[in-house]
């Protein structure tokens, strides 16, 4: 079936906010200038004026007025911003790991200008009232701009659906009971019903619990030579499979979170091919790292779901990535304090996060061995609001600037100098990566600056 075209009682507000700052005037003079959308691949240099570009020409062509800030770009790139689908930012009820406004601040370092909160928080989001708290506090708190899910079920339950149309009506972007499934196809199947009156994609965390119970690893060798009891891949693909059916006999829309296994990435293609209105996710660890990882039992590092699987499923994804059959990068990033992931690996809680190394962790792994191209990179970072009705960031005169300023030959040890974010169960902790955004500015405001960089000495 085709979805018609969204039914809603009134027009909806801005899928994301953030708060008030001084418009940017920077002139970047002589930077690679990359932009996957607009086609433009050269060195420029690329004028902002009171946050929006309003020039882009020959290198040491511009020269910056009064009040610009001249940035030197020699050496360096310029990107879109990026944008993440799918970060947890445990406001409200668990800010000791996160809040908007430090997970914004480690969206910003990580060259992000947009990202979608997920909704598992402590209450979950299940109510307009929930959203308009959110969207209130993201205007006084949120470095970058932020949009935020509501949960499909109420409190994630899994029972009775939350009044959709007054969540879209209220701003949230889409819907997610992401951190357990939707187990109930018939609780599924009216959710995809409702989505087709109100819209908003209903975003996925694919996992059948009867299968995953009690599993702290993926399942396979590894597992079994730790001791641990395993989590078999096809936990995700069934759920997949099954939830893809619904989705295309009601017409619905729907968002497979990340996918990493073999068998998500056939069903995701077999569903495609049968016209399913299906987009899907990877994260960079699921795409840089393999269940063999788990051997130091590193829980902080190594334990989140769904989990590191193997070396055959990474290269999966990867081969999935680049031909088109996954949609976007998104982190999943999931912080933690420090006592809830420094105990046995089985007692862990899950997840890690990603924001503010998911271009360098991947730039270092996949672009410089020449595994994928760094166009393409560039592009899977910044599309991931397209599913949600959100467009990429372009560099183009007449567009608020939303761009990031890299150096693609800078090394950096990851936590060497702490985290923007309150947590630091990176999953990548201590690893010496190559390329480090500098500058990025989101919605015309400067969202971040590399501390050394602003200094002159970068």
């Amino acid at each position: 079936m085709n979805r018609g075209p969204e039914t809603v009682h009134q027009p909806l507000p801005e899928p994301l906010v953030q708060r008030a700052g001084p418009s940017a005037s920077v002139l970047i003079s002589g930077a690679s200038v990359l932009d996957p959308v607009t086609g433009i691949d050269g060195s420029h240099d690329v004028l902002i004026e009171d946050g929006t570009i309003t020039e882009i020409a020959a290198p040491g062509s511009i020269s910056a007025s009064e009040g610009v800030e001249a940035v030197s770009g020699d050496g360096k790139h310029v990107f879109p911003a990026f944008f993440d689908p799918h970060v947890h930012l445990r406001t409200p009820g668990q800010e000791y790991k996160e809040d908007l406004e430090t997970g914004t601040r480690a969206a910003a370092a990580g060259g992000y200008a947009g990202v979608l909160a997920m909704a598992n928080t402590s209450p979950p989001v299940s109510s307009p009232a929930d959203i308009d708290a959110l969207r209130h506090r993201a205007r006084s708190e949120a470095s970058v701009p932020v949009g935020f899910l509501a949960t499909v079920t109420r409190a994630m339950e899994g029972r009775d659906l939350t009044d959709m149309a007054e969540l879209r009506e209220a701003g949230a972007v889409g819907f997610t009971d992401d951190g357990v499934p939707v187990s109930n196809p018939g609780i599924l199947r009216r959710a995809l019903q409702y989505q087709a009156m109100c819209g908003g994609r209903i975003a996925l965390h694919e996992e059948d619990p009867d299968l995953s119970a009690g599993g702290a690893m993926h399942e396979g060798e590894i597992s079994m030579e730790l001791g641990l009891r395993g989590v078999p891949s096809i936990t995700e693909s069934v759920m997949i499979a099954r939830d893809a059916a619904i989705a295309g006999y009601e017409g619905g829309a729907i968002q497979i979170q990340h996918l990493s296994a073999i068998e998500s990435v056939e069903a995701v293609r077999r569903a495609r091919a049968d016209g399913v209105d299906i987009t899907c996710e990877v994260t960079p660890h699921h795409l840089c790292l393999s269940d063999e990882a788990v051997r130091d039992l590193n829980a902080s590092r190594h334990k989140m779901n769904p989990p590191l699987r193997s070396e055959s499923d990474r290269q999966a994804l990867i081969e999935a990535l680049i031909d088109g059959t996954i949609d976007c990068i998104a982190t999943d990033h999931a912080p933690h304090a420090v006592e809830e992931k420094e105990v046995p690996f089985e007692a862990a809680m899950m997840g890690v996060t990603g924001l503010e190394t998911a271009f360098s962790s991947l730039y270092t792994e996949l672009v410089l061995p020449g595994t994928i191209p760094l166009r393409l990179l560039v592009e899977k970072l910044g599309c991931g609001g397209a599913p949600f009705g959100i467009d990429p960031f372009r560099i183009e005169v007449g567009e608020q600037a939303s761009l990031c300023l890299v150096d693609l030959e800078a090394e950096w040890t990851v936590g060497e100098h702490g985290y923007e974010s309150r947590s630091r169960n990176s999953w990548c902790a201590g690893r010496r990566l190559t390329g480090q955004v500098l500058m990025t500015l989101a919605a015309g405001q400067v969202a971040y600056r590399l501390r050394s960089f602003s200094l002159g000495v970068a």
